[in-house]
């Protein structure tokens, strides 16, 4: 069962990211928490995983450092360490996106089972999302992302992959098939050479 503690991580999520959209929507950013949040719920999280999807783009997007000190102290050390595990980056300009990228997925071979865990749920949404996205928009989605059309598909097959190397479990098996539905789709419907 989800306490008062979950209630509490809900309305902090809420506030963190309360001027924050989806990338090319107006749809408020607090959607993708709480899909994230609830494909964990559904795939049996515990309360400190459920909670840490909630959280999981905060240190990331929403003050580093100083983010995950906060959430170390309102939520506890193990979620500010899933946290910090899924975030790729918590500076400030960012690195370049494929660096980040690229450095997130060697990482991701050796974080935590519940990091990969919530990365998985995190990924899922996204990757729907973007299946959904390109099914209205076709090929003018990929002018959104920092990595175009080839890296944004790039990423996706490679978090697939590497979640799938290290773990066998149904939200992993649910991100490989929709990133299989999102090539297959886009190699489908994009003009040809």
């Amino acid at each position: 069962m989800l306490t008062e503690r979950f209630e509490r991580a809900l309305a902090y999520a809420a506030a963190l990211h309360r001027d924050q959209k989806r990338k090319g929507s107006d749809t408020p950013y607090v959607a993708h928490l709480l899909a994230t949040a609830a494909i964990a719920i559904e795939h049996g999280a515990d309360e400190d995983e459920a909670v840490a999807a909630l959280l999981h783009d905060a240190i990331e997007d929403q003050g580093g450092a100083a983010t995950r000190a906060d959430i170390a102290r309102s939520f506890g050390e193990r979620v500010a360490g899933i946290v910090q595990e899924c975030s790729d980056t918590d500076q400030e300009p960012k690195p370049p996106w494929r660096e980040r990228k690229e450095a997130y997925l060697a990482h991701l071979r050796h974080a935590s089972k519940s990091a990969r865990f919530v990365s998985a749920c995190d990924k899922l949404h996204n990757a729907r999302a973007v299946l959904s996205d390109y099914e209205q928009r076709g090929e003018d989605l990929w002018e959104i992302f920092n990595g175009g059309r080839e890296g944004t598909l790039w990423y996706y097959r490679a978090i697939a992959d590497t979640l799938a190397e290290c773990d066998e479990s149904t939200v992993v098996r649910d991100l490989v098939r929709t990133v299989d539905r999102l090539e297959e789709t886009v190699r489908s419907a994009a003009p040809r050479k």
